[in-house]
């Protein structure tokens, strides 16, 4: 047995629904331990494969197996790291507004009590914070920094082929999750005809950026943004317009 998909990114885009979803469909294996396995991003070298794969039980009836890990998009390390395990393995992507990604991104961790600082200082600070991190990302205080998609998705699209990569936004699986999940089963080649109909996501936050901060975040990922767009050939203007 392989794990031949992975969930791969990004955080708040959209992939608790993504791993609700494809746990519904009779011929895709999910781990049974938890949605999260986070095996290739860890620092300490682990090949000890037999670990990784005690979290899932596969049956007949499954045709793939698959995880969802969004630090792996993001996690410099995490995709040859994969690629070492499976040169074939298949890239499910889920991308949203980075301004909005950022801002669940804190909302999160301030629920955890991982984050004490308001928004608009949290991103001020966060370069100087994630420094304690050197050399790596930090987990935390990445609002930002996970956000320039670009680079994430040209490294795959380099390690991986564009071709075992498959992108989706976040308000396409939000807004139509059955044309979204037919392209994703397609693309693991299973069976079409079951679509799972109800919908998986994070519940909105009361509090919304405003409009000053919002500005700053859109002169921050513009240009990363366009680059997307020539990446993807998808028009992603309503991710920069101010309007």
């Amino acid at each position: 047995m392989r794990v031949n998909f992975v969930i791969g990114g990004t955080q708040k885009g959209g992939t608790s629904a993504l791993d609700a979803f494809l746990r519904q469909h009779p011929q895709i294996c999910m781990p049974t331990t938890q949605k999260e396995l986070h095996f290739f991003d860890r620092e300490t070298e682990n090949t000890d494969y037999k670990s990784y794969h005690a979290n899932f039980k596969p049956e007949k009836r499954h045709r793939v197996v698959g995880e969802a890990s969004p630090i792996y998009m993001y996690w410099e390390t995490a995709p040859y790291r994969i690629w070492s395990y499976n040169a074939e393995m298949k890239w499910i992507i889920a991308l949203r507004n980075p301004v909005e990604r950022a801002f669940s991104h804190w909302n999160m961790e301030r629920k955890r009590g991982k984050e004490s600082l308001p928004f608009p200082e949290a991103i001020e600070h966060e370069a100087e914070r994630a420094r304690a991190a050197l050399p790596l990302q930090h987990r935390v205080y990445s609002y930002v920094d996970r956000g320039f998609y670009a680079h994430q998705l040209r490294r795959l699209f380099n390690i991986f082929g564009r071709e075992n990569c498959l992108v989706l936004l976040n308000e396409e699986l939000r807004d139509d999750h059955t044309k979204s999940l037919r392209r994703v089963f397609e693309f693991l080649d299973v069976d079409l005809a079951t679509i799972p109909q109800s919908t998986v996501f994070e519940q909105e936050y009361d509090e919304q950026i405003d409009a000053e901060m919002r500005s700053r975040l859109i002169d921050i990922f513009q240009f990363d943004i366009r680059e997307v767009e020539q990446l993807l050939g998808r028009d992603l203007s309503a991710w920069y317009s101010k309007k």
